[in-house]
């Protein structure tokens, strides 16, 4: 990482053809991406509280969205900033402090009752999400063989769809115990408000669990912790060429200068270089295809179309076990088939599913109250189509894009890059989560056909633009990639 980024500028410690101790860098990796369940959970708890926030505070539309979309901000200016922080203080560090963050916003959340301070709550949980967006690919990255980081940098995405499954089923475990989510539960608190308190449960075991892992190898030897980094790589490699592992970390450290968001500029310092458009239209495109209007508001959606508060609750459910299990072949497929591959498949089926999903709510007969009604065939054929284009997107743009972020850049730019983009996707995610009440009073046909223009251009523009880095090393992946054709400029 450096000082203003938030991935190691230095190549993975493994050779390619190194055989490493899997089991240890795999159970390693493991609890790094248990970031990416609370990054899951804090993100999609909210589904199974809109509609009791919406009226415990009296808020609609705009105002809603704004509250729902807060955590977004939060996540934002913690992806910005991780980098900076773990390259001072450590990697492990930044995950104890994102464990912590995540707590406060846990027991915030659930017991105030004022919105700004709600919101406050829920921006500090996004400031906890966003360094778990950020580190965890990042350390990853930096200790996993090259013959199986896609899998491992996966398990990022797998532990996000865990969360997002675990909050769901929480929300809707509690709601089923207080006979709604308004309804008064324990100690005289509503469901709703425990939906958020529960969270505190995992924040507390990743700050534990962050405790039995070591530190970054990279980040001990730029501290000149040689006997500490020694340890983790004998730990990691065992004893063969272990001095040769420490002088090649010692010699990238020696070559680089400290990386800044110049360089992150082409030549003549106006423009983005084509490869940092990739990776933040690569960021934007994952949230424009509205996948998280699924996980933040499908219960408000169901009933919205005639379905009860308990039909859309198990809707949900069983749409967050698709989006485990999608992830789940995603994984299995990323290292043999490649990257590009994946993308292009899913961006096809979400295109066809959205399509199918903007033409069913268009056609749609309208109640009393001006909303979309799913009568005969129409209402199965949504819930199917829904179900496919979380399967479209599960195995592939949801855990490829994390992967490619955490490779794809040279080493000189990785840091800053990996930040503007994890940026990007905040704020991306931001607008579409916010404008999702407005547009879905105007028009559910017209949300879910914004949603896939979005899901074609994404397919055009991973077939343009984007490089396979299958198999590539960190430290040869400037090389290996073939030149990339330059974007339509922007002004910086």
């Amino acid at each position: 990482m450096s000082e203003h980024g938030a991935i190691p500028d230095e190549p993975s410690i493994f050779d390619d053809d190194e055989e490493a101790t899997g089991h240890g860098v795999v159970r390693i990796a493991s609890v790094a991406a248990l970031g990416g369940l609370l990054f899951g959970y804090d993100s999609a708890v909210i589904n199974g509280a809109v509609s009791a926030i919406e009226d415990n505070y009296d808020i609609h539309g705009q105002a809603l969205g704004f509250a729902v979309a807060a955590v977004l901000l939060g996540a934002a200016a913690g992806a910005m900033s991780a980098g900076r922080f773990a390259d001072r203080f450590g990697r492990l560090f930044v995950m104890k402090v994102a464990s912590v963050l995540f707590l406060i916003s846990a027991f915030g959340a659930g017991l105030v009752d004022n919105l700004w301070l709600f919101i406050l709550f829920r921006v500090i949980g996004g400031a906890g999400v966003g360094i778990a967006s950020v580190i965890a690919p990042a350390y990853i990255a930096e200790i996993s063989p090259a013959r199986i980081r896609g899998r491992l940098g996966s398990l990022q995405q797998l532990a996000i769809v865990s969360g997002i499954f675990l909050s769901l089923l929480i929300d809707f475990l509690l709601a089923q115990a207080a006979g709604g989510s308004k309804e008064e539960l324990w100690l005289g608190l509503e469901a709703w408000r425990w939906m958020f308190i529960v969270m505190a449960v995992p924040a507390v075991a990743y700050g534990l669990l962050a405790l039995t892992i070591p530190e970054s190898p990279r980040y001990l030897v730029a501290r000149h912790k040689i006997p500490e980094a020694r340890k983790v790589l004998t730990a990691l490699l065992g004893e063969r060429n272990l001095e040769i592992k420490i002088n090649r970390i010692r010699e990238t450290l020696k070559r680089e200068k400290p990386p800044s968001w110049g360089d992150l500029r082409a030549p003549g310092g106006t423009f983005l270089l084509p490869i940092v458009w990739v990776g933040v239209l690569l960021s934007v495109f994952q949230q424009a295809v509205g996948i998280n209007v699924i996980f933040y508001y499908s219960n408000v959606l169901w009933e919205a179309v005639g379905f009860s508060e308990d039909g859309s609750f198990v809707i949900t459910v069983i749409t967050s076990i698709v989006n485990v299990a999608t992830t789940i072949i995603a994984i299995a497929l990323v290292d043999k088939i490649g990257r590009k591959p994946l993308l292009l498949i899913g961006s096809a089926g979400m295109t066809v599913t959205l399509a199918t999903m903007a033409i069913i709510f268009q056609t749609a007969s309208l109640d009393a109250d001006g909303k979309p009604e799913l009568t005969g065939v129409t209402g199965p054929i949504a819930l199917i189509a829904a179900n496919l284009f979380v399967v479209a997107f599960g195995m592939s743009w949801g855990p490829v894009v994390w992967v490619l972020l955490g490779e794809m850049f040279p080493n000189r730019i990785r840091a800053a890059a990996l930040s503007l983009a994890a940026a990007a996707q905040w704020v991306a995610n931001w607008v579409i989560t916010v404008s999702f009440p407005e547009l879905k009073d105007i028009s559910l046909g017209l949300a879910y056909g914004i949603y896939g223009v979005s899901a074609l251009l994404s397919f055009l523009f991973v077939m343009r633009f984007v490089r396979e880095t299958k198999g590539v090393t960190l430290e040869d992946m400037h090389d290996d990639l073939a030149p990339l054709p330059t974007p339509p400029a922007v002004p910086h």
